[in-house]
């Protein structure tokens, strides 16, 4: 199925690879998946003596999972071989010392997780700028550099993770863990985890016009990371809390970030849909509830500030509020270049479908762990209420597209305001609400 365009310079095509069947297998899949289980069993030989049952099965779980999702989207094996080549590296680079990492140079510029980190946060910046300039020059090599800085950034991301999760090690095998346990750690895993979704969709869509809206909501991520690096030493690696001592966090907190990074690719094209259905609006009253909500999006960080409002967040406020009102200024150019609305509420309702899915899968998971950790499946803690209001929040949406059609301004503006609902699912609830998740406060 194809759907057309209209451009300045006629109709172009443009094909809903998305809706494609799943490839063959072939022996490629086949040599992937034992590369794949010949790391888990050099894994386990080498730490299997620190791991317990449940560890060792969510290991063997993860073999199978990503030989799925590599038969899936092949260029995920490249990214799975380099992250692996590259954290490999890292671990030899160390040699049992975490003080190696101001003195080996591949450690301190480019392989240590804090470096590795700064280098994903500045290739999502310079994405960001790429697909913005792709998109309003019509320069297809901008956007191709941006799809690549994209990836790269994605590298970069997973690599520090990889070298930080050594690095807890190597300060003590009791502090040790898989680095998803707090706010710094799991903000980058929110930023790989919308970037390869919105990367997964840009081919299966065969377009780049979007990238610049989605990494918007990477860049607010990138602009939290460095505030939080550099104005409160996040990056310092600490001994685990007991309440996240437990190998539930494996699979709870991936599952989660799935779902936050899926609702947040949507909103973002959500934004994107409202921008190209209001392309030949003149009227400033009618494109006032879009400026809003982008510049209420854009300057929810600054809950996180303790006292007043810091230099850095009220700088931060209005370029974001600049750059919301130079989108709504170019709407009509703008809305030329993107694909068809029909394509965007395609990826719309497939981000949300998917995230629901993880986040439902997140939230039982949840249950299990608080059963586990303190007794009671459910305790009206203000996460878990919250969290409860996320998804009845995307489940009222799905219904009423599948069983009342809906289509539309209306659905875009409601994927809009569920990421301000997330948002403060996810943040402003430990910053503002005490309970059993006041662990997560900053």
């Amino acid at each position: 199925m194809e759907l057309t365009s209209s451009t300045p310079g006629g109709s172009r095509r443009i094909a809903r690879r998305g809706l494609e069947a799943p490839r063959g297998l072939d022996w490629t899949d086949a040599a992937f998946t034992l590369l794949l289980a010949a790391g888990a069993a050099f894994a386990f030989q080498r730490v299997g003596g620190l791991m317990d049952y449940y560890e060792k099965a969510i290991l063997a779980g993860a073999v199978a999972a990503l030989a799925w999702l590599a038969w899936l989207w092949r260029p995920l094996r490249a990214l799975m071989v380099a992250a692996a080549v590259s954290g490999g590296l890292a671990v030899m680079l160390y040699q049992g010392d975490l003080a190696r990492a101001d003195q080996a140079f591949l450690l301190k510029y480019l392989l240590s997780s804090q470096s590795a980190i700064l280098w994903m946060c500045t290739l999502f910046v310079l994405a960001t700028a790429c697909y913005w300039i792709g998109l309003v020059a019509r320069s297809g090599t901008a956007a191709w550099l941006g799809t690549a800085l994209t990836w790269g950034a994605v590298f970069a991301g997973l690599t520090g993770l990889l070298a930080r999760w050594h690095e807890s090690y190597l300060l003590s095998p009791d502090i040790g863990y898989i680095p998803v346990s707090n706010l710094y750690e799991v903000f980058i895993l929110f930023s790989l985890i919308t970037a390869l979704f919105y990367l997964y969709y840009e081919q299966k869509y065969d377009t780049r016009s979007l990238g610049g809206f989605v990494l918007l909501v990477i860049a607010s991520a990138v602009a939290f990371l460095l505030w939080y690096t550099f104005d409160r030493g996040a990056q310092q690696i600490q001994p685990l809390v007991p309440a996240l001592q437990s190998w539930w966090m494996k699979l709870h907190v991936p599952a989660n970030f799935i779902g936050y990074g899926t609702f947040s690719l949507a909103a973002m094209v959500a934004f994107a849909y409202l921008v190209k259905a209001h392309g030949r609006t003149g009227s400033w009253v009618r494109l006032a509830p879009l400026f809003v909500l982008g510049v209420a999006l854009a300057v929810e960080p600054m809950v996180f500030r303790q006292t007043g409002m810091p230099a850095y967040w009220m700088g931060y406020a209005g370029v974001a509020a600049v750059v919301v009102g130079a989108i709504l200024l170019g709407r009509r150019r703008l809305a030329e270049r993107l694909p068809p609305l029909e394509v965007l509420d395609d990826i719309m309702y497939k981000a949300i479908a998917v995230g629901f899915a993880f986040f439902t899968v997140a939230t039982v998971l949840g249950a299990l762990w608080a059963a586990d950790a303190w007794g009671a499946y459910w305790q009206w803690d203000p996460k878990e209420t919250w969290a409860l209001i996320v998804w009845l929040n995307y489940a009222a949406w799905l219904h009423m597209r599948l069983i009342k059609g809906l289509r539309g301004n209306a659905a875009a503006y409601w994927a809009l305001v569920g990421l301000l609902v997330t948002g403060f699912a996810f943040l402003g609830v430990n910053m503002f609400l005490s309970g059993l998740h006041s662990y997560g406060e900053l």
